[in-house]
C-alpha cells in the first residue's frame, strides 16, 4: 500500500513543478483506492478514500474511470461540509470534464472554484489549460474549415476552367 501511496503523491505532485500536464493515474493506483475505501474504519475515514479515489479516477487514463470519478463527485457535492471541501470537489469535478473533452464545463467549474478562492494556484493553472486547450482547438477547427473551402474553391475552379474550356473547344469546330 505504501508504494501506491507514493505513486499517488508522485503524481500530485506533478501539477506543482510547472507542468502543464495534469497527473495521470494508473490502474493499480485506483485499485489501492479502492481497498482504502473498503477498509476504512469509520465514517471520517471512507469520506478521505472516497476522495483519493474520486481524485485517482477522474485522473485516469480510461474513459470509464474517468466518468465515474465524475459520477461520484456529482452525487457527493451536495454534501459537503465546508467551501474547501466543496471547492476540491468542483476542482476534481472540472479535471474529469477536461479529461472528457468537455471543456466548457470544465471552464465553469474552474470559474466556481475560483468565486470561493480566487488564488488557488492548481484551479488557476488547469483554467489556463483549458483556455490554451480551447484556443488550439478553435485554431485548429478554424484551419481545417479554411482548408475545406479551399479545396471546395480549387476543386470548383478546376470544373469551371475544365467546362469553359471543352466549350471553346466545341466552338471551334
Amino acid at each position: 500500500m505504501d508504494g501506491h501511496v507514493g505513486k499517488f503523491f508522485d503524481s500530485v505532485g506533478s501539477i506543482f513543478r510547472g507542468s502543464d500536464t495534469l497527473p495521470w493515474c494508473d490502474r493499480d493506483i485506483i485499485a489501492g483506492c479502492e481497498n482504502e475505501v473498503a477498509k476504512a474504519a469509520n465514517e471520517e475515514q471512507k469520506n478521505e478514500s472516497l476522495m483519493r479515489l474520486s481524485w485517482a479516477l477522474v485522473h485516469s487514463r480510461q474513459p470509464e474511470d474517468v466518468n465515474r470519478g465524475i459520477g461520484m463527485l456529482q452525487a457527493s457535492l451536495d454534501r459537503s461540509t465546508s467551501p474547501l471541501q466543496t471547492r476540491e470537489k468542483l476542482y476534481l469535478l472540472a479535471v474529469g470534464h477536461y479529461r472528457t473533452g468537455d471543456y466548457t464545463r470544465s471552464r465553469q467549474l474552474l470559474e466556481r472554484c475560483l468565486e470561493i478562492q480566487p488564488d488557488w494556484r492548481q484551479a488557476l493553472t488547469l483554467h489556463r489549460i483549458v483556455e490554451d486547450k480551447t484556443k488550439r482547438d478553435g485554431m485548429i477547427g478554424m484551419a481545417i474549415v479554411t482548408g475545406a473551402f479551399g479545396l471546395v474553391g480549387l476543386v470548383a475552379g478546376g470544373i469551371i476552367a475544365a467546362a469553359s474550356s471543352s466549350s471553346s473547344s466545341a466552338r471551334k469546330k
